[in-house]
């Protein structure tokens, strides 16, 4: 089970840069973060539908799972991994593919499963 989880809230910057985003983000940039040391995977979610009345920030939601125990930790394993150019074969740039909305670290904090 992951320690903790990394979420972005990510969207294309413009609707001309919407193939951009889904070459570059959606087709290369998670799984490449996926890679790094101490991440256990990288999905992303792309918003159905509103729900209730409540705002939409962002139409994508991406959730890294991390093995670290910080987030001092993860991020500098992050760090290292996307200062390396060599890490990821294939690596794309992000020059313009996409707008952060949000982002945090969040450490695990309990779990309820009522299915099996």
């Amino acid at each position: 089970m992951a320690k903790m989880i990394l979420v972005g809230l990510v969207e294309p910057p413009s609707p001309e840069a919407e193939q951009l985003f889904r070459e570059n983000y959606l087709g290369n940039h998670i799984e490449d973060i996926a890679n790094c040391p101490g991440f256990l995977s990288g999905t992303v979610y792309e918003l159905e539908h509103p729900h209730d009345d409540f705002p939409v920030i962002s139409r994508f939601l991406t959730i890294y799972e991390l093995e670290a125990d910080t987030w001092e930790e993860a991020n500098a394993n992050l760090q290292a991994w996307i200062s390396d150019p060599d890490a990821y074969p294939g690596r794309l740039s992000g020059e313009g593919a996409l707008s952060i909305v949000g982002s945090g670290w969040y450490k695990f904090e309990r779990a309820y499963h009522t299915r099996a």
